[in-house]
């Protein structure tokens, strides 16, 4: 099996510098597309690491969507191109103006979704989550506050049961929510929308996804 490139790795992530150039190999075309990548023993000399780094590596790739791992057989190529980096890796380098203006967006189809399809437990879930909202924010308990915030608009994302949606935002909130540690000093804010959110979950109780449209864009439009 050949051996491309065995200098010693210098990253202090060994699992990702292998994805690394792996990823180089494969688009370059030394991997073809079907074709199985060396064994781990093979993998571990020619980058000259331990088998946890290759079998994290490999996990990279498949995430990916580069190689496909089939148990007892090995690793192969998939794609020579794949899916790009991680959603998660790619929104930790994010712009928070760009990654806010996602939630926004979000926020109204989800507002709309949950005011067509929201259930009886659903509703409950968000007068909980708004009360403590408006608890945190009268007491200006600023990070309960912005997790109550949160969690209320996971809870109307869960309730337009749009599986991919619901997971998209919650992804997209929490790696927000350090920005907002950081640029809110108060929970004055949160105390001036608070009738927006209100208003918001009371067309999400009366179906009325039109009124949830409205009242879902004037919150985005208050925070911006």
């Amino acid at each position: 099996m050949m051996n491309t490139n065995t200098s010693p790795l210098k990253r202090l992530s060994l699992a990702e510098e292998v994805a690394d150039r792996l990823q180089e190999l494969i688009t370059s075309g030394k991997y073809a597309v079907g074709q199985q990548l060396p064994t781990e023993p093979e993998l571990m000399l020619q980058f000259s690491v331990g088998r946890s780094s290759i079998r994290e590596a490999v996990k990279v790739l498949a995430h990916r969507g580069l190689v496909r791992v089939q148990q007892g057989l090995g690793t192969f190529v998939l794609s020579q191109s794949g899916t790009g980096e991680a959603l998660s890796q790619r929104l930790q380098r994010a712009d928070f103006e760009d990654l806010n203006e996602v939630r926004f967006l979000l926020e109204v189809k989800i507002a709309e979704k949950a005011a067509m399809h929201r259930n009886s437990r659903d509703i409950e879930k968000m007068k909980g989550f708004l009360k403590k909202r408006f608890e945190y924010a009268s007491n200006n308990q600023l990070e309960p506050c912005i997790q109550a915030d949160i969690n209320f608009h996971n809870a109307l994302a869960e309730a337009g049961k749009n599986e991919i949606m619901r997971d998209l935002y919650r992804t997209v909130a929490e790696h927000l929510k350090k920005s907002f540690l950081l640029r809110f000093a108060n929970t004055d804010s949160f105390v001036r929308t608070q009738h927006y959110h209100d208003a918001l979950l009371q067309s999400v109780i009366d179906k009325d996804p039109k009124k949830a449209l409205v009242w879902a864009t004037k919150i985005s439009d208050q925070n911006k």
